[in-house]
């Protein structure tokens, strides 16, 4: 096997190679072909070449054995950071002995925590209102608006136990059904507790029930699956340093507020309890708002290691940027309010693993007893799949009657009836975004986007080139140069076909991770080159296939390439919605981004194209082209280095992320954001770094709306 280390610049001498580029000069050079110039040119009744290969597949032209595949699975890669991190955290905690540790321990967690959130909002005017009372046998049930955030409401269902005096509240969040408060296990929460002298309000979350953030032109939501919105809620929200979970936590404060604003409500006494979505809204507010006294999530805690270990990681509010390598586990949820009254519920067969979901209790019954009250935590475990089973039930409104009423007796599983859910609307639209003046979260979002946008205008007056990339770098990831070793290639093999043939190269870096790429030789190629990255890898689609065999058939040669997660490094197929956000959201709990990760790999392609048995001191032009999400990998590349790549050609790339921010649906943008960018940058900016007239942009596809 053939191998050669590539210098990352001048200086550093090549040795001879058998395969790879085989370029030779041409006088004048090359211009970069236009996409509209390359359509290949194909006799009638004659295949394409590259058609032939895409009906074949591409199984010979992999650079990779099955073991390797395996070894070079970025998923992987990361699952063992995030293992490396999660027990550096296990020694922190093992190491709290004293009530002064645990506090100072909780105060700093808090504080990165509410950070990673993106902050908290300005509290404004609750301007609640009843739209309707039901009477039922034992208590009765408000329909109830109010507004979290200046017309941006929430819809409600207030369950008021018959009698007099002050009661306790409880705080039901909703799981992410499409029905929310309205749907059968939350209304059972509600009766529950007001049969046992407790209110409770049960509220709906953004993009469900009647707050759905995206509406089709029926008026009712666009997506049926509610992690969808909160996925696309989570690509804007992300961009601005904001997380999805910033909304859901302030409603739930904000509900809080509304229990105490009423008369009924002993405000001292305040509960939360909520299953699946709504025990992860629960972990978050219990362990941030000293007013929560009592609190029972139920069917979400578990281990962050046994969740990556197993389904991997969960909704874009379920993960805050770089909270694993931080040392934010779900266990933390608990300690971070230790010692106040805590009970996990559970069922064996959730897909939360239950494993994972005793190593919870057990972490916080020691810190508990550390702090002399280990009777204030427990754990129930029933029989049954995800979703709150009637003993859990019963068993959450005894944790809630002991804690909140000081009353601690048995409470039989009973089977409860519901009502329609017709019943319990409280907007005659059946959405808020239908209101007048209505704000939803993304308008929530623009505002912010724009709001930096501003300061950034002064960030460019007051920064050099030099710095603004190295800022980039930093909140991208992207390693300086001296610190990137230079790639080593190796020879896979060669694959010939029709008038020109292939090289399968991999290119070996410091991250352990090879980039498999492909070179395009026809038969006399020009000095010049081409980088060609495709969101598909280095094997592209029938479209790319297409504009590569026209640069070919032109005399150029065109190296394509896996970039991290992508190809033979993938770990699975991506959503055409979301792209490959499982492996996105697992980087972003360890502060890592695919952008960052994938522009160090376009580097790396970049110097093996440019200085492939080249004079060192003198690199051979590269063209770089980037489609789709690899587009802006493309750009943050020939930004960080401009001398590396002699123009760039953008094909369905965003212009910017500030118009990504205040699209409702951003389709296939998720997988490319970086956390807080526009803090910092937006992609106009990374043009400008690239070069003045070295960057050119085509559409293929409207726009996403």
């Amino acid at each position: 096997m053939t191998s050669k280390t590539l210098p990352c610049g001048p200086g550093i001498t090549l040795g001879d190679g058998t395969r790879g580029l085989r370029l030779r000069s041409r006088p004048g050079g090359v211009a970069l072909l236009l996409f509209s110039l390359l359509a290949p040119v194909v006799t009638c009744g004659q295949s394409s070449p590259l058609n032939l290969i895409a009906a074949a597949g591409a199984g010979d032209l992999d650079c990779l054995n099955d073991e390797e595949r395996t070894a070079a699975s970025l998923y992987r890669h990361w699952q063992q950071a995030a293992y490396a991190a999660l027990d550096r955290r296990d020694g922190v905690v093992a190491q709290l002995q004293s009530a002064e540790q645990i506090r100072e321990y909780q105060q700093r967690l808090r504080e990165f925590f509410v950070q990673q959130l993106g902050g908290l909002p300005e509290r404004c005017p609750l301007n609640a209102r009843t739209v309707r009372t039901i009477t039922a046998e034992g208590y009765r049930v408000e329909n109830v608006l109010f507004e979290s955030q200046p017309h941006h409401h929430v819809t409600a269902n207030l369950y008021l136990p018959e009698g007099q005096g002050r009661v306790p509240g409880v705080i039901v969040s909703s799981g992410h059904s499409r029905t929310a408060k309205t749907a059968d296990y939350n209304q059972r929460f509600g009766i529950m507790l007001a049969a046992h002298g407790i209110a409770a309000l049960c509220f709906d979350p953004i993009g469900q029930g009647e707050r759905s953030q995206i509406l089709n032109d029926q008026g009712g939501p666009e997506f049926e699956n509610t992690t969808t919105e909160h996925f696309l809620i989570g690509a804007g929200s992300i961009l601005v340093g904001r997380n999805t979970a910033r909304y859901r936590v302030w409603d739930a404060m904000r509900a809080i507020d509304y229990l105490e604003s009423r008369p009924e409500i002993d405000a001292g006494r305040i509960g939360m309890t909520g299953c699946s979505g709504g025990g992860t809204l629960t972990s978050y507010v219990m362990a941030l708002d000293d007013r929560v006294v009592c609190a029972a999530p139920a069917c979400y805690l578990t281990t962050f290691r046994k969740l990556i270990e197993t389904i991997g990681p969960q909704d874009a509010e379920q993960n805050m940027f770089g909270q694993v390598a931080y040392g934010l586990d779900q266990p933390d949820y608990i300690l971070l309010r230790a010692p106040r009254p805590t009970l996990i519920s559970a069922t064996t067969q959730d897909f939360f693993d239950i494993t994972g979901t005793w190593d919870n209790f057990r972490q916080g019954k020691r810190i508990y007893g550390r702090l002399g009250f280990p009777e204030r935590i427990d754990l129930v475990e029933t029989d049954g799949p995800h979703g709150t089973q009637p003993q859990n039930l019963a068993t959450i409104a005894h944790w809630m009657c002991r804690w909140l009423l000081n009353r601690d007796q048995p409470i039989a599983a009973t089977e409860i009836t519901v009502r329609p859910a017709g019943d319990l609307l409280c907007v005659p639209e059946g959405q808020v975004l239908r209101l007048p003046g209505e704000r939803s979260v993304f308008d929530l979002n623009a505002d912010c986007a724009a709001e930096l946008a501003t300061a950034r205008k002064q960030l460019r007056a007051d920064t050099s080139a030099e710095d603004l990339a190295g800022r980039v770098r930093s909140v991208t990831g992207v390693r300086p140069d001296e610190q990137i070793a230079a790639p080593t290639w190796h020879d896979r093999g060669r694959v010939q076909r029709d008038g020109y043939h292939i090289d399968k190269v991999l290119l070996r870096t410091d991250t352990g991770i090879p980039v498999p790429c492909l070179t395009f030789h026809p038969p006399k190629p020009q000095q010049e080159a081409y980088l060609f990255l495709h969101d598909s890898g280095k094997w592209g689609d029938p479209a790319a296939l297409e504009v590569i065999e026209g640069l070919v058939r032109s005399g150029s040669v065109v190296v394509t390439a896996d970039l991290r997660g992508q190809g033979e490094t993938a770990s699975g197929k991506t959503d055409p919605l979301l792209g490959d956000w499982r492996t996105m959201f697992l980087g972003y709990l360890l502060g890592k981004s695919l952008t960052g990760v994938r522009t160090e790999d376009a580097l790396s392609a970049g110097y093996y194209v440019a200085y492939y048995e080249t004079p060192p001191d003198k690199p051979r032009a590269v063209h770089l082209i980037g489609t789709g999400q690899s587009g802006i990998v493309a750009l943050h590349a020939a930004a960080m280095r401009p001398e590396l790549f002699t123009s760039v050609t953008l094909r369905d790339t965003p212009e910017d992320w500030t118009g990504v921010v205040s699209q409702s649906v951003p389709a296939g943008q998720l997988e490319s954001v970086v956390h807080g960018a526009l803090a910092v940058y937006d992609l106009p900016d990374l043009v400008r770094l690239a070069g003045s007239g070295k960057v050119r942009r085509e559409q293929s596809t409207a726009p996403a709306r």
